[in-house]
């Protein structure tokens, strides 16, 4: 590996960790010139996974993109970022797991919700009032109704 700060082709790691729930590994290094440390990661390279939007179109699946929605969902609200985490990992574990490199944005929403259903209800209902694009009051409420009835 090349130092970062003087180009030097000679780096030595100094400590290794696992990051990212395991999907990746951490390095420390120092030059052996400089002197200087830096850190990298190394992660195994994944076959990208796109998502059919509702008009045809393909875009790339987007992490980032998903645990921002989750987060205006789960708005003040008694949920960890890690558990945010934990579920953007699950769901793009899951959709992996299908053996298909492209999944419908109405899968995602799906899988989404249900695993959201059981970490915060409130947070449910706020992503599925944006994913069902509830016209009216009345489709809000049958929302909660089918809530609560998986609840009893």
């Amino acid at each position: 590996m090349y130092c970062l700060y003087c180009g030097h082709s000679e780096t030595k790691v100094i400590d290794t960790r696992s990051a990212e729930d395991g999907r990746a590994i951490r390095r420390r290094r120092e030059c052996s010139d400089c002197n200087r440390r830096f850190t990298t990661l190394e992660k195994a390279e994944e076959m990208p996974l796109l998502v059919r939007k509702k008009d045809g179109s393909l875009e790339l699946f987007d992490r980032d993109k998903l645990a921002k929605g989750l987060l205006r969902a789960c708005e003040k609200r008694p949920v960890a970022t890690d558990q945010i985490e934990a579920l953007v990992f699950s769901v793009e574990r899951d959709l992996r797991n299908q053996c298909s490199r492209e999944v419908t944005a109405q899968q995602i929403g799906e899988l989404v919700m249900e695993k959201l259903r059981d970490l915060d209800e409130v947070a449910y209902v706020r992503f599925a009032s944006v994913y069902r694009q509830f016209k009216d009051l009345n489709r809000f409420l049958e929302e909660v109704e089918r809530l609560l009835l998986k609840n009893k």
